[in-house]
């Protein structure tokens, strides 16, 4: 509510008769450019590269195992917020400890204002994101295990050979997909800053159009929806096993029908809440100011 209210002053400035002279233009641009933001965030949060893998056939006793085609989900932004919270922290330590040591030094002012708003500021971060996403990567992510465990499930890449050859080309895989996301997270980490200095947007505004902030808000939406998805899978199921299984031991194609309806019914009731809660909030701020 705070943003939002500083915002409307920003760009709704009020007359000396206290009519706002609203300028439409702006106002669309700024919410389009902020929801364009935000489904990019998403999707990129989103966005995993699928790995076909392949299950050999086995036969034990009178059964028959594996055959079955599956895929694993590589994450294009396998490192997350960390990055950026890595880089912002060393990128103002050293700032920090030269403002304080040597506060009357007009070069020790001019280099805290490079570092904190100039070019070099802006190129220290995107190589610092860049090495934390690496970093990240090959501390967290192991290839050579994950091609242990699949050959010795039964498990291959086709038209790779289990092994060596399949950690390589994971290794190579993420790679790719790790520049892919270290340059999305560099987009995200100077776009707050850039529209503060270039459109003279407030900082508290301008922190909803990336940044930390806008990740973990994000990635805290979508863990609420997946787990809001899991419990209505899971109450559709019993339901499923109650009618279908037990009772006519066929697919009632009415039945999920139905559970389709309620899930999506669910859903615009929560958003429609959570809209309800932003507007109350917004409307309580700006009546107290």
């Amino acid at each position: 509510p705070a943003a939002l209210a500083q915002a409307w002053k920003t760009f709704v400035p009020s007359g000396a008769t206290g009519s706002s002279q609203v300028n439409p233009a702006i106002l669309v641009l700024m919410v389009l450019f902020l929801f364009i933001v935000i489904a990019a965030v998403i999707a990129i949060t989103q966005g995993v590269r699928k790995v076909p893998v392949q299950y050999a056939k086995r036969v034990v006793g009178r059964k028959m195992y594996g055959g079955q085609a599956t895929f694993m989900p590589l994450k294009v932004n396998y490192a997350g917020v960390m990055p950026i919270i890595f880089a912002w922290a060393l990128l103002l330590f050293p700032t920090t400890i030269v403002g304080f040591a040597f506060k009357n030094s007009r070069m020790a002012k001019e280099i805290v204002d490079l570092m904190s708003t100039g070019w070099a500021h802006y190129v220290l971060l995107a190589m610092m994101i860049f090495f934390f996403s690496y970093f990240w990567v090959a501390t967290q992510f192991q290839p050579s295990q994950i091609a242990d465990d699949l050959k010795k499930h039964g498990g291959y890449i086709p038209g790779v050979r289990p092994g060596k050859p399949t950690s390589d080309f994971l290794d190579f895989t993420m790679t790719r997909l790790t520049f892919a996301g270290a340059i999305f997270l560099t987009l995200i980490a100077v776009l707050p800053q850039l529209l503060s200095q270039g459109m003279h947007v407030p900082q508290i505004t301008a922190q909803f159009f990336g940044g930390t902030s806008l990740l973990i808000i994000v990635g805290v939406m979508l863990d609420t929806m997946r787990q809001m998805e899991t419990h209505l899978i899971q109450r559709h199921y019993d339901g499923f096993l109650r009618k279908g299984r037990i009772r006519g031991g066929r697919f009632d194609r009415a039945s999920y029908a139905r559970g389709e309806a309620a899930r999506s019914n669910t859903l615009m009731w929560l958003y429609v809440g959570i809209a309800i809660l932003v507007i109350g909030g917004v409307a309580i701020f700006l009546y107290g100011h």
